[in-house]
């Protein structure tokens, strides 16, 4: 087991009844320090929360029980599920992000999530598409753990899914404002992976984002919203895979 310290936060509450844990969530902290997300996240008037945080040096505090519902998820949706925080254990990763620079996460750091995923899993029905990015289940409006974070690297521990990217080619592309068939066909392939999206043969600002957030995490070299040949390809693989 993972050595774990207990940092309780008072920003939860019980999960519905009966409990159901099948989503793993990460997300990164996105502040200075460790010590600032700590605040925050444990602070009753920020009234946000998550049930573990991972240091950049491995060291995995606990803020929220499992069993509790912790407040991480937000506005969000994934697989016809929109209270995320009910159904999900959420894990902050302590790294400033996009507005920090997209620090890279050190090994020791991804070690300790490595193994504390993995604990998580072994304790709950939780399938490997349902380890998500916090991009993922709330497209557009949040963009961690970053198109940086090695998801690959987990996927070979048994956490979560990964293809190898397709590359990048020259070629027709699906992009805001176009319509018909190839529009639907592409949305209906993201929302069977989990996506929340409808089907509704327009690329409208939806499409673009949940786009971008699955390139953020499936096809990081090429983050625009623009459904590419690569992108389509990915997510052919990525369903087939699962």
């Amino acid at each position: 087991m993972i050595p774990i310290e207990l940092r309780p936060s008072p920003n939860f509450n019980d999960r519905p009844q009966p409990p159901v844990i099948d989503i793993l969530v990460l997300h990164y902290t996105g502040m200075g320090s460790a010590e600032a997300a700590l605040r925050q996240l444990c602070s009753p008037e920020a009234k946000v929360s998550s049930h573990y945080v991972v240091n950049e040096d491995g060291h995995v505090l606990r803020l929220v029980d499992e069993e509790k519902r912790a407040w991480h998820a937000g506005v969000s949706s994934w697989a016809g599920i929109n209270d995320l925080n009910g159904r999900s254990i959420g894990i902050e990763i302590v790294n400033s992000g996009h507005d920090g620079g997209c620090p890279p996460y050190p090994d020791q750091q991804m070690q300790a999530v490595e193994k504390l995923c993995q604990e998580i899993i072994s304790r709950h029905p939780i399938v490997p598409r349902s380890v998500v990015a916090h991009s993922d289940i709330a497209p557009g409006r949040k963009a961690d753990p970053g198109e940086w974070f090695d998801w690959a690297r987990l996927a070979r521990a048994g956490v979560g899914v990964w293809v190898e990217p397709q590359p990048i080619v020259d070629g027709p592309v699906l992009k805001l404002g176009d319509r018909g068939d190839p529009v639907s066909e592409l949305q209906f392939r993201l929302a069977n992976y989990g996506y929340g999206i409808e089907v509704l043969g327009v690329y409208d600002e939806r499409t673009r984002a949940v786009v971008e957030a699955f390139q953020r995490h499936f096809r990081p070299a090429k983050v625009d919203g623009v459904a590419d040949l690569s992108t389509v390809a990915t997510l052919r693989l990525l369903l087939d895979a699962v």
